[in-house]
């Protein structure tokens, strides 16, 4: 390889590295800017399984879409936690009743208990954001033993779009496409060293 080629190379090399890193620290800067964090006055979903086996797993997330399409519609239009506390408090015959007809679809004669109080939390670290554990004010909703891996969000303000138990978050659709356009980018300057060697 001549030196000139070599020079070619260490430059187009040196400046792909460089955006690569640049798309790196721009994506944390994003991913940074649209975290979210529980305010202090937030009511939260807590759903304990029966057990970790797949079935009362299923059944697990089964409760949670139904009971937190429900409550959602109960309290994206409150302005005030005392608001939302109210509802909930005086809804939660109906919340009982969800998770007794999902039992009874399912066909699972699972005990259970539905409980609207302080609630003990675990730990949890979504992204760059640790929430500490301890008591906090949730809807809690306890299927058979209640000894499965749980799942919560928060209901006031609704903040379920994001499964906290996990850390999925709804994907951004601009993000992506961003992310998409620079690996075409990416692809495009391979393929230009490839064509001066060809």
């Amino acid at each position: 390889m001549r030196l000139n080629q070599k020079m070619v190379v260490y430059i187009i090399t040196s400046l792909l590295v460089l955006i690569m890193s640049w798309e790196a620290q721009r994506s944390m800067s994003v991913t940074a800017a649209n975290m979210v964090t529980i305010p202090e006055d937030a009511i939260r979903l807590r759903i304990l399984a029966n057990s970790d086996s797949p079935k009362d797993q299923w059944l697990k997330r089964e409760i949670r879409d139904q009971v937190n399409a429900e409550i959602t519609n109960w309290v994206t239009e409150l302005e005030s936690i005392d608001n939302a506390r109210d509802v909930i408090e005086s809804q939660l015959d109906k919340i009982e009743a969800i998770v007794e007809y999902e039992l009874a679809r399912i066909g699972v004669t699972d005990s259970f208990t539905v409980e609207f109080n302080e609630v003990q939390f675990p730990t949890k670290l979504y992204g760059n954001v640790v929430y500490p554990a301890g008591m906090y004010e949730a809807v809690l909703i306890t299927i058979g033993e209640g000894k499965g891996e749980n799942w919560w969000c928060v209901l006031f303000p609704p903040l379920c779009f994001i499964d906290f138990a996990n850390g999925d978050a709804v994907a951004d659709s601009d993000q992506e496409q961003e992310e998409t356009e620079v690996r075409f980018f990416v692809v495009e300057i391979f393929n230009s060293i490839k064509s001066l060697f060809s």
